[in-house]
């Protein structure tokens, strides 16, 4: 997803992430890669003191952990801040800001590492760590990240002489552990001051916020103290950047072009400019990701609460064309709302459940509904014409735009009035998820490394006072869900699976194409572990 909504990490590709998306094998120089002496790959020394430059594709807008849905904020926050568990590529949980947790569905308990600092210099404690779940789990703060990395209502107790922090949720989460595991821990000092972590940080990550340029480019400085990280990992690694610039790059081209100079040392680059890239025989990872996914905004008044108009408008459109168009022609069939491989959910929910094409049937259902054409071709109900806005991150690369135009074509046809409106990632926080803006239609992709963490934008509270930005009320998604919640891990997986049916059945939203993107690096070895880069193991090659 690069950067839609939110999850749990952060589906770079996604504009709003939850979690991240699978990631595929490393490749260096065009083979795979193999440790020389020192750990560097290829024949290549890793060298100590260097400057990490890794391109954004957008602004983050904000840093705070808890108070975004972007998943290129939740990819900047991973040098900042530690999550309490730390989820490897193959989806198992290893040790992160806690050493052992325990959990069911209703409660978990996490025992904290001793000796983690802040990057002010104070121990992290217990009650820090509560103090975050707390604040996402009330519903009054409008956190992004409820529902997701924390149930709502759910509160955390702390034992600061045990450095035990115990969760309790009224709500069952069948993935309780998993999900609040992943919560990035905000220091005490930024707990007390949140207005500070905009721009700012206060954190026990790798790496401490120096300079903010909103915008243009955020300097990190690594923590020399840092002792705590996955598998051991500390900052006298060699090879361990001495700093890092994350510099905002809106275009593809001009971030493939920084990477091929040399100007840039990891860059994620969609679209055609990947051919030039593959040449050089960088190092690359791969990351299937969902990538095109429609959605409809079922408000009350708008168009999209019309199921007739939601199926009229899917039957429209040749998915199988417009997922070429959107992926530039790199993207597979989607199957689900988890990337294929990751979900611990496995089948395809998809399935036979969206329309085919069929412009003519498109038109009847209309008219059927009360739709007539007017003397300009547009069809109208009760003097008002069908006019769409429809919505398309600019971050995901030039396929967006060019699928937009293909919807507006394939819904001109039918009769529908269609603007176009691209939008920036902090624009789709603000007017979609926040519900600024009288949007129609989207392509929106959601990065989820779980069935479980779609909830809160597909159900519950809408916008201002909770995520459901498309205002989706759908009673038998609801049910499976409750079925589900109540039961541990995959054991609920045939009802998660059904839910995520229901959803598409009633063409709640539309995924049309999943997509591989690879991420490059030019003087750089790195890994990636669901979909985002982990910053522990970012080296530097000399």
């Amino acid at each position: 997803m690069r950067r839609a909504l939110t999850s749990a990490a952060a589906c770079t590709v996604a504009a709003l992430a939850v979690a991240a998306c699978s990631g595929g094998a490393s490749t260096t120089n065009g083979t795979p890669g193999s440790a020389s002496s020192n750990g560097a790959t290829g024949g290549q020394r890793y060298a100590n003191g260097k400057t990490l430059t890794m391109t954004l594709p957008s602004d983050p807008g904000t840093l705070d952990p808890d108070l975004t849905a972007l998943s290129v904020a939740i990819q900047a926050d991973y040098f900042l801040y530690d999550p309490l568990v730390n989820i490897q590529p193959d989806g198992t949980l290893v040790s992160g800001l806690a050493t052992s947790w325990t959990g069911d569905t209703t409660s978990a308990t996490f025992t904290l590492k001793k000796g983690v600092t802040c990057s002010d210099g104070s121990p992290l404690t217990a009650s820090d760590v509560a103090a975050n779940i707390n604040f996402i789990g009330n519903p009054k703060n409008a956190s992004p990240k409820i529902g997701i990395w924390v149930p709502p209502t759910a509160t955390a107790t702390a034992d600061d002489s045990a450095g035990v922090v115990t969760v309790k949720s009224p709500v069952p989460d069948a993935f309780l552990v998993r999900n609040v595991g992943q919560t990035q821990i905000v220091c005490g000092a930024g707990m007390k001051d949140r207005s500070t972590l905009k721009n700012g940080s206060s954190g026990t990550g790798l790496y401490s916020l120096t300079s903010a340029v909103p915008g243009s480019s955020y300097t990190l400085t690594l923590r020399k103290d840092y002792t705590w990280g996955p598998g051991g990992a500390s900052a006298t690694a060699q090879g361990t950047p001495a700093q890092v610039v994350l510099k905002v790059v809106n275009n593809m081209t001009t971030a493939a072009n920084l990477l091929q100079s040399g100007q840039a040392n990891i860059a994620e680059v969609l679209g055609p400019d990947t051919a030039r890239l593959k040449a050089l025989k960088l190092n690359e990872q791969d990351v299937v990701a969902p990538y095109g996914e429609l959605w409809f905004n079922e408000k009350k008044g708008m168009p999209g609460a019309d199921l007739a108009v939601r199926t009229a408008l899917t039957q429209a459109l040749q998915l199988d064309q417009l997922a070429q168009v959107f992926s530039s022609g790199t993207g597979s069939p989607a199957t689900g709302l988890v990337a294929p491989g990751l979900s611990p959910c496995k089948g395809n929910t998809i399935g036979s459940s969206l329309p085919g094409y069929d412009l003519t049937a498109a038109k009847a259902g209309l008219a059927a509904a009360g739709w007539k054409a007017g003397p300009d071709g547009i069809v109208a109900k009760g003097g008002a014409r069908l006019a769409i806005a429809l919505y398309y991150p600019t971050s995901i690369g030039s396929g967006s735009a060019a699928g937009a135009q293909f919807a507006q074509k394939a819904w001109s046809a039918l009769g529908v009035q269609v603007t176009l409106k691209p939008i920036t990632d902090p624009e789709l926080s603000t007017d979609i998820v926040g519900g600024q803006a009288a949007w129609g239609a989207g392509f929106i992709p959601l990065g989820l490394t779980l069935p479980s963490q779609v909830i809160p934008f597909v159900s519950g509270a809408t916008p201002p006072k909770g995520t459901n930005f498309a205002f989706i009320n759908n009673a038998a998604y609801s049910a499976d869900v409750a079925k589900a919640s109540a039961t541990a891990g995959t054991a609920g997986c045939p009802s998660w699976n059904a839910a995520e049916t229901a959803l598409f059945k009633n063409l709640d939203l539309v995924p049309f194409v999943d997509s591989t993107v690879p991420w490059f690096g030019r003087g750089a070895t790195f890994s990636l572990s669901q979909g985002s880069l982990l910053p522990t193991t970012v080296k530097m090659l000399g």
